[in-house]
C-alpha cells in the first residue's frame, strides 16, 4: 500500500441555523459529523453518496473553504487545519479543486489564459513568457488547440470549459484534486471523455483524486477505493472490487441496485428505500439510516453503529456486522 497523502481525522463540520431580528443560533446542520479516511498516494478515492450527504462540504472542508468545526487533515505530514493563513496559501497549491458547474466556476469576465495562469500568477512561480506557455502546453494537455487561449469562456461548450477547468487545476502542479462531481453536470458522451482524460493525466503527472460523485457506475469506472456517505457519516469503505463484489451497508445496496445495467434480458432486483432523506438539522437517533433500512432492528434506533472492520480492509457502520 502507497504512503497516506491525506488523513481525515473524526473531521466535523456544523452550520448554524439562525432565527429572529437578533440572529440567535437555535441549531445547527450537521452536514460533516465525524468523519475519518485516508487518501494514499497515487490512488482515486471514490466519496459517494445521495445529494445532500456532506460529499462537496467533505472536500471543501478539507481544503478550508470552509472551516472546521473541528478534527485535523493531515495533508503531507501537516495538519491543514492548524495553519496560519500565510501557510495555508502556500500550501494550496498542491491541493487543487475541479468544479461541478463548469458554466459559474470561470469567471466570464476573463480570458481563459488568465484563468488558468491566475494560480501562477498568485504564487509568483513563472515570469509572463513563460507563464503563458505554461498556459498554452496545458491547453494542449486537455485536448484545447492553444491559439484558443485569448478566448473567453462563453465561446466554449460545456466540455471544453470543464476541461479548462482541469487545465486549471493542473497549473500548479499539485500532488492531490478534489473533483466535485466533476462530470454529472455534462453529457453522457462528453462525460466518458472527461473521465478518461482525468485517467490519463492521472499517470503522467502522477496525481491522486479525492473523486466525488453521485453516479456508482463513474465510481466503478474510475476508482481505486470507495467511501459511501449518508447524512454526513461514513457508512461503509472498500476497495472497489470488494465494495461491488460483496456490499454489506443496506445503503450501499439500494446504490447499487440503482445503477443501469446494460443488458436488456437482466432483471436486476431493485431496492426501493423507503421515505425521504432526513434532516441534517434533526437527525435520527441511532443509526440515522434506520427510518429507512429494510433490515431494521431495535438497537438501530438506540445505539449508533461505529465504523468497524468488518473484514480484511472493508469497514462497515452498521449493527448486523456489530454484533458485540
Amino acid at each position: 500500500m502507497a504512503d497516506s497523502l491525506l488523513k481525515v481525522d473524526h473531521l466535523v463540520k456544523y452550520f448554524p441555523i439562525k432565527k429572529g431580528v437578533f440572529r440567535r443560533t437555535v441549531g445547527w446542520i450537521k452536514a460533516v459529523d465525524d468523519v475519518s479516511f485516508e487518501v494514499y498516494e497515487g490512488e482515486t478515492l471514490g466519496l459517494v453518496g445521495e445529494s445532500g450527504c456532506g460529499k462537496t462540504t467533505t472536500a471543501l472542508t478539507i481544503l478550508r473553504l470552509e472551516e472546521p468545526t473541528k478534527g485535523q487533515v493531515i495533508f503531507d505530514g501537516r495538519d491543514v487545519v492548524k495553519m496560519k493563513k500565510a501557510d495555508l496559501r502556500k500550501e494550496r497549491k498542491n491541493m487543487q479543486i475541479i468544479f461541478q458547474d463548469p458554466y459559474s466556476s470561470l469567471d466570464p469576465r476573463m480570458k481563459i489564459k488568465d484563468i488558468i495562469a491566475e494560480g501562477i500568477l498568485t504564487h509568483n512561480l513563472l515570469k509572463v513568457r513563460e507563464r503563458y506557455k505554461r498556459v498554452g502546453e496545458l491547453l494542449e494537455k486537455v485536448g484545447i488547440p492553444a491559439e484558443n487561449m485569448d478566448s473567453f469562456p462563453h465561446e466554449f461548450s460545456g466540455g471544453q470549459r470543464q476541461r479548462i477547468g482541469i487545465a486549471r487545476a493542473l497549473a500548479l502542479e499539485p500532488k492531490i484534486i478534489m473533483c466535485d462531481e466533476a462530470v454529472s453536470a455534462l453529457d453522457v458522451s462528453i462525460r466518458s471523455q472527461i473521465i478518461n482524460l482525468l485517467k490519463d493525466l492521472q499517470k503522467e503527472f502522477n496525481l491522486t483524486y479525492l473523486f466525488i460523485a453521485h453516479d456508482l457506475s463513474v465510481i466503478k469506472y474510475i476508482s481505486d477505493r470507495v467511501v459511501v456517505m449518508y447524512l454526513g457519516k461514513i457508512v461503509e469503505i472498500a476497495d472497489k472490487k470488494e465494495l461491488f463484489t460483496n456490499t454489506m451497508h443496506p445503503y450501499t445496496q439500494a446504490l447499487i441496485s440503482a445503477v443501469p445495467v446494460p443488458n436488456p434480458d437482466y432483471k436486476k432486483e431493485r431496492i426501493i428505500l423507503k421515505g425521504d432523506v432526513p434532516s441534517p438539522a434533526n437527525p435520527p437517533t441511532g443509526c440515522r439510516f434506520h427510518p429507512r433500512c429494510s433490515k431494521v432492528m431495535k438497537i438501530c434506533s438506540e445505539i449508533e453503529p461505529k465504523l468497524t472492520e468488518a473484514k480484511e480492509g472493508h469497514f462497515c457502520a452498521c449493527h448486523l456486522y456489530n454484533e458485540k
